[in-house]
Parts: structure tokens; C-alpha cells; sequence
């Protein structure tokens, strides 16, 4: 199966979590607490078990590494190939009662996500790319590929989490630069505005995990932006932008990143 029809087969794994997502909203739902404190809901484990089904009957020789089975303690071992799924990313999103909950499916090669869908189940919109290949957005009205712009003269529009992330740290980071506005998103939609160049910067101070990522990060890098790794001290230090933000490591825990569009 080459790249792309790869990308097709996690674009309809997408679409059906997605109206699994919306059928479990619908007649309504019990929230758990996994080890962590985070919630977790019929809709999470219902969505994960449908893709990772999907995944593993397609394509046997690659792993699926998938938030709530790692959560369970049944995820396979670390590979340099493997898929990497959030079945409803923005879980918290989903429990409030807001929209900006999505399903997240990438394909990691050689530690690098290469392959990428991030799908908005209520306003049923597709996100995908392939590396190399470029993005694109699909909806009602058809597909148009995307792509990361130049930031505008105007300033930056910094996307940040709703609910995560470190205001203070983020004020420090920004501190000097022109910035337009800000837009707090939950999920991995923040990827998906600088991939369509709605948004130019997503610094991300504070903990977050492979699968929240990976797919944001493959549909960002096929439009021509970029996820890095911030170094330096983040207490009182200045942070800069290192090397890309890879995959497989130890615990699946991500170090402070920058995601940003195509800036100099």
C-alpha cells in the first residue's frame, strides 16, 4: 500500500470514529479517570478500538500505538515504524460541551510522522498531508490544498491551548515580538490553522504525548511549516528553537515545542 492509500485508509477510519464520537454525544455518556487524572469516555475507547481494528487488518506489519491502550498498559514496545492515534483528541473539549474535539491518526517512519488526518467530527472537516506530498482541507464543498504562510507585516496570530499549557511562560516567549492576536483552541486544530495560514505560531510550554502531536505535526510539516524542539531554560532563560520534534522516545512524553508556519 503506497502513501496515499494509506492516507485514504486513515481518512475513512477518521470519518467513522467521527460519527461513532457524535453517536456516543448523542445518547449520552459516563466520564471516567484514568491513572492521570485526565478523563476518558465511552466515545475515547469506542473511536480507538474502531481505528486501531482498522489499522491492524490493513497494514498487520506496523504497530498501533494508541492513547487509551497505552493508558491500559497494552501498547506495543517502541518502533521506528509504527501508527500513532488519538481516538478523540481534546477529551475535555468533548465533556464541556464544545466543538473543538478531533481524531487524530499519523504514521510515524523512521521517527518522523509522515503521514497525517486530523478530523473535526461536528463540523465534519478532514485535514490530511503527506510529507513531500503537500495538505489539504476537505469539507462539503470539496478539497483545496493548503499550505503555511510567511507571518504578515501586521504581527503573528499565536494559537494556544484553552486549557493547557503555561501563560507565563508563553508571555516570556512572546515577549518582544509583534503579535496580531490569539486564538485558544483545544485539540490538534492549532496544527491545522497554521497549515491552512490562518495562524503562524503554537509554542507549547508543558506536557503533552505523541499521539497529541503527530498528526498536527505531519499535516504542518506537508504545508511547508515546521514542529521543533524549544531549548534552553525556560525559567528566566531565553528558549530557541532546536531540532525537529521526533518520535518513539521513552514514556511517548513530547519536551516543549514550537509549531509556526514558514518563518525565517
Amino acid at each position: 500500500m503506497n502513501d496515499e492509500a494509506l492516507l485514504e485508509l486513515a481518512l475513512g477510519l477518521a470519518a467513522r470514529a467521527g460519527e461513532t464520537i457524535l453517536a456516543v454525544r448523542a445518547r449520552g455518556f459516563a466520564t471516567w479517570r484514568k491513572a492521570d487524572k485526565s478523563p476518558v469516555t465511552e466515545a475515547d475507547r469506542d473511536s480507538e478500538a474502531l481505528i486501531t481494528a482498522g489499522l491492524r487488518s490493513a497494514t498487520p506489519e506496523l504497530p498501533v500505538v494508541a492513547e487509551e491502550a497505552v493508558a491500559a498498559k497494552r501498547a506495543p514496545g517502541a518502533a521506528d515504524d509504527f501508527w500513532c492515534v488519538d481516538p478523540l483528541d481534546g477529551t475535555r473539549e468533548f465533556t464541556g460541551g464544545t466543538d473543538e474535539f478531533a481524531v487524530c491518526i499519523a504514521l510515524v517512519r523512521g521517527r518522523r510522522p509522515v503521514l497525517g488526518v486530523v478530523a473535526e467530527p461536528v463540523a465534519k472537516v478532514f485535514y490530511a498531508g503527506i510529507t513531500g506530498m503537500g495538505a489539504f482541507r476537505r469539507d462539503a464543498s470539496g478539497t483545496r490544498r493548503i499550505a503555511a504562510r510567511l507571518p504578515p507585516a501586521e504581527g503573528v496570530v499565536v494559537t494556544a491551548s484553552r486549557r493547557h499549557g503555561d501563560n507565563a511562560r508563553l508571555a516570556a516567549y512572546l515577549e518582544g515580538r509583534r503579535v496580531a492576536s490569539r486564538l485558544e483552541l483545544g485539540s490538534a486544530l492549532k496544527f491545522c490553522r497554521i497549515a491552512e495560514g490562518v495562524a503562524d505560531l503554537y509554542p507549547r510550554f508543558g506536557t503533552t504525548m505523541e499521539w497529541d502531536t503527530a498528526a498536527g505535526q505531519a499535516i504542518l510539516e506537508a504545508a511547508g511549516g515546521s514542529v521543533r524542539v524549544l531549548e534552553g531554560a525556560p525559567a528566566g532563560g531565553a528558549m530557541t528553537a532546536g531540532a525537529a520534534l521526533t518520535y518513539a522516545k521513552p514514556g511517548w512524553r513530547n519536551p516543549h515545542f514550537l509549531a509556526c508556519g514558514r518563518l525565517a
